[in-house]
């Protein structure tokens, strides 16, 4: 089993913060590769209805429980608890997923006094996981304080977006003062460019389609094109965000509705998108089961596949062709159904699914006289964290 395997030197724990979730990891490099020792995940976080639950590398399942979780600070407490009754390598590393550290922080790095008070300060772009996530990493440094600390951020990929991607249609003031298109899901990203190794073709579309969704174009390698903008609540519609929105409706309710800008902000990033159009959840699983006998629920699901239809073409015409469409996320990695009404008209493309192959989910659902793959793969986040933090504390 792979907590049986020799371990050549210490350990990198790695916590992936959500808004009400921590996915968490213990990763070593044992018999010259990375490997995953230990998996988790603390659910519901600040519901009331929280659950823990710990599993070996291999999958085997060595607890689940469940326990009221408040916050990020308890769940760190937790974790630390139940990790301290493992036998394990001392903690040389932890590395933090960060989904945003502003415009002075988009490089994967180690977290000093002067990123953390940055950090703080670019929590404003983030709303829902910046604040969690720095007071998680405040919280291991005091359970943790002889393990270097580092900050891996989701933006990081996006660095290499030309200015006519990255750059809002503002006057250039706005541009000077850090006010642009950043790129999320960049971890996801870079751990399927990881995972495809070699295969990485010149022209790639990645749909990261889960509660939180996006489309990145990458051209070898390298994006140079996503949905998300200034902050994650901009592009495709998602679970419980709007996506993409004309400005003037913002405007619109500042104006008449008696609309403040906190009420905008729980609208566009809790109220909104599959949860706003069905009434009903923002679950695409629920919707799934209810579209049946529900509209709004089915209207709710045609939308999201409408947005994420319209992203890939248009990336499609920005990459000049496309080689390879890559699914990934809950929804992309697990719903047939939405999937086929998304690659559905892509037929101008040359695109084709392999319907059978789409409805076991197979590694490839291209059809075999498709002029693009079409691929499902697993994004690993808390493996390409580990990974970073590796090379970083080598390259020190």
């Amino acid at each position: 089993m792979t907590h049986n395997l020799t371990i050549s030197g210490d350990a990198v724990l790695v916590l992936n913060s959500g808004s009400s979730s921590l996915k968490f990891g213990v990763f070593g490099e044992a018999d010259g590769d990375l490997q995953a020792l230990y998996r988790g995940a603390a659910e519901g976080v600040g519901t009331g209805q929280g659950k823990i639950w710990l599993s070996e590398g291999d999958g085997k399942k060595l607890l689940e429980e469940t326990r009221v979780l408040p916050g990020q600070s308890d769940v760190a407490h937790v974790v630390a608890e139940k990790l301290s009754k493992i036998p394990l390598p001392k903690f040389v590393g932890i590395g933090h997923r960060l989904v945003h550290g502003g415009p002075s922080l988009t490089a994967h790095q180690e977290i000093t006094g002067e990123v953390l008070r940055t950090l703080e300060m670019a929590s404003s772009y983030a709303p829902l996981h910046g604040p969690a996530a720095v007071k998680l990493i405040e919280e291991t440094q005091y359970l943790y304080p002889d393990a270097t600390q580092f900050a891996c951020f989701d933006t990081a990929f996006h660095r290499t977006l030309p200015e006519a991607a990255a750059r809002l249609p503002l006057p250039n003031s706005f541009w000077d003062a850090g006010i642009r298109k950043y790129g999320f899901h960049g971890l996801s990203c870079e751990s399927i460019v990881h995972a495809l190794g070699s295969d990485v073709p010149a022209r790639m579309i990645v749909a990261h389609l889960g509660n939180g969704a996006s489309v990145t174009a990458i051209a070898n390698g390298r994006s140079v094109d996503t949905t998300m903008g200034l902050t994650p609540t901009g592009g495709i519609i998602m679970g419980t965000r709007t996506g993409d929105l004309d400005p003037g409706v913002l405007l619109y309710l500042l104006k008449t509705n008696g609309a403040d800008v906190e009420g905008l902000e729980k609208l566009v990033d809790k109220r909104s998108g599959l949860l706003g159009i069905s009434g009903a959840s923002s679950d695409m699983r629920a919707l799934q089961e209810a579209a049946h006998e529900n509209a709004r629920a089915q209207l709710a699901i045609e939308m999201f596949a409408r947005s994420v239809k319209k992203a890939i073409a248009g990336y499609v015409a920005i990459l000049g062709g496309l080689d390879l469409l890559a699914f990934t996320g809950g929804i992309g990695e697990h719903d047939t159904e939405v999937r086929a009404e998304i690659c559905k008209g892509m037929e101008c493309f040359g695109l084709r699914l392999e319907q059978a192959a789409n409805r076991r989910s197979a590694g490839t659902i291209s059809a075999a006289d498709s002029a693009a793959q079409v691929r499902v793969v697993t994004s690993d986040e808390e493996t390409q964290i580990a990974r970073i933090v590796f090379g970083l504390l080598k390259a020190a």
